[in-house]
């Protein structure tokens, strides 16, 4: 891609052209941040309505029943799970992924502990989520039963570091800030060789690279689907437990949704049988009916195009940046290699936060992380050639003019 004419000529011929109709999207903006939070599908505002005005205003509490309001955890669920390789009855959408991860890690810790009680560690990556590492360093403190968190500071560490002290290895598929992706097969095959627990994030993958979570043998796993998967902010995260395990396992949340008959009102606990068990509370029904809207697009298309326009977005704008703005002091973190990378792209600058909001003042939205990353996500469902291209220009403008040196870019926001 030499030339804009030529981003446009590839959204011609793009398969997935035709479903950027299905999300309400900002005219005169370049939205490259889906990886942090998706645009809302345009089916979402009249779900909205219908389950206010009707749902809720006209059924009442009998929607429940007539709305399908309870089975909906497991039924969103159900259409989730083709896209990251689970089978029917293993996923259901609920709470967040801190909460899930609690759940999970709390569960997967147990079981390890029942098959060898010398298995007191978890391994993961300094690098992780930091949310991913607090909940584990909470649930050590809870536990207080010689349980260390054992961290390394490269991914191609981790195979040395899980050992016959590991009780479950966690690990996000696609680090958020570089983009980096494990080998989910190989490191799966490495975990459990040595007698221990995989338990995945999905964050920045559910939706934007293929997964097959049944095909590699993985125990455990969570996402959210705010991002990729266009659910709104803050819709809920989802929890999947391969069936071979979902009996065997006792969360920790043992809240009435997750009973095996939760109306009957018993005084005690008796968790339900298979993936329902992983529901704790009540579920926000009104965020929870607007993931539907985000999945549907799903349907219309299926992962392995979504991960060749992604790769085919991302080697684009990686090489635009390189040849586009030669010279400037952007070092590019996230890999190359096909096989290694999710579908953000990131770029270390000295001066990034600045770098970040200068192009967001332009219309285009990318985000920052700490240290110095300036992070663009593609989300092929409704990114074009033709944005790839733009953001690079106004990158270009931004760094030769210093127009990120004005004073109103330097000031820190509570969200970055």
């Amino acid at each position: 891609m030499k030339t804009r004419n030529d981003a446009i000529a590839l959204d011609g011929d793009d398969p997935l052209a035709r479903l950027r109709d299905r999300f309400a999207l900002t005219p005169d903006v370049i939205y490259l941040d889906g990886n942090s939070l998706g645009v809302p599908p345009i089916a979402a505002a009249a779900r909205a309505q219908e389950v206010i005005a009707h749902e809720w205003t006209e059924g009442l509490i009998r929607s429940w029943n007539a709305a399908g309001w309870f089975a909906l955890p497991r039924r969103l669920g159900d259409k989730l799970a083709p896209l990251v390789g689970a089978a029917p009855d293993e996923l259901v959408v609920t709470d967040t992924i801190s909460v899930n991860l609690f759940k999970l890690l709390s569960a997967a810790l147990k079981m390890a502990s029942e098959r060898d009680s010398g298995r007191r560690v978890i391994v993961s990556e300094r690098a992780n989520f930091p949310t991913d590492l607090y909940i584990a360093q909470g649930l050590i403190e809870q536990l207080d039963r010689g349980y260390t968190l054992r961290l390394v500071d490269d991914p191609a560490e981790l195979p040395d570091a899980i050992d016959e002290d590991t009780a479950v290895a966690m690990i996000t598929h696609v680090n958020y800030r570089t983009g980096h992706m494990h080998d989910m097969a190989a490191l799966t095959q490495v975990i459990q060789r040595a007698g221990a627990l995989a338990l995945w994030d999905l964050a920045h993958s559910a939706g934007a690279v293929p997964v097959d979570l049944n095909g590699v043998h993985a125990d455990f796993a969570v996402g959210c689907t705010y991002k990729y998967l266009n659910g709104g902010p803050g819709s809920p995260a989802f929890a999947w437990v391969a069936k071979r395990h979902q009996d065997a396992l006792a969360q920790p949340l043992s809240g009435w949704w997750g009973h095996r008959a939760p109306f009957e009102m018993d005084p005690v606990y008796a968790p339900g049988q298979g993936i329902g068990r992983f529901l704790c509370g009540t579920q926000p029904i009104v965020s929870m009916s607007l993931v539907e809207a985000g999945l549907d697009v799903f349907l219309a298309t299926d992962m392995q195009a979504i991960r060749r326009k992604s790769l085919a977005l991302t080697d684009a704008f990686i090489e635009l940046v390189h040849t586009r703005c030669a010279g400037q002091p952007l070092t590019l973190v996230t890999p190359r290699a096909h096989a290694q990378r999710g579908s953000h792209v990131s770029f270390e600058h000295p001066h990034g936060y600045e770098v970040m909001q200068a192009l967001i003042a332009r219309g285009v939205i990318g985000d920052y992380r700490e240290p110095r990353v300036l992070r663009f996500g593609f989300t092929p469902l409704y990114t074009r050639f033709v944005d790839v291209w733009d953001a690079v220009e106004t990158l270009r403008d931004v760094l030769e003019t210093n127009a990120w040196r004005a004073p109103e870019f330097a000031a820190r926001h509570s969200v970055t």
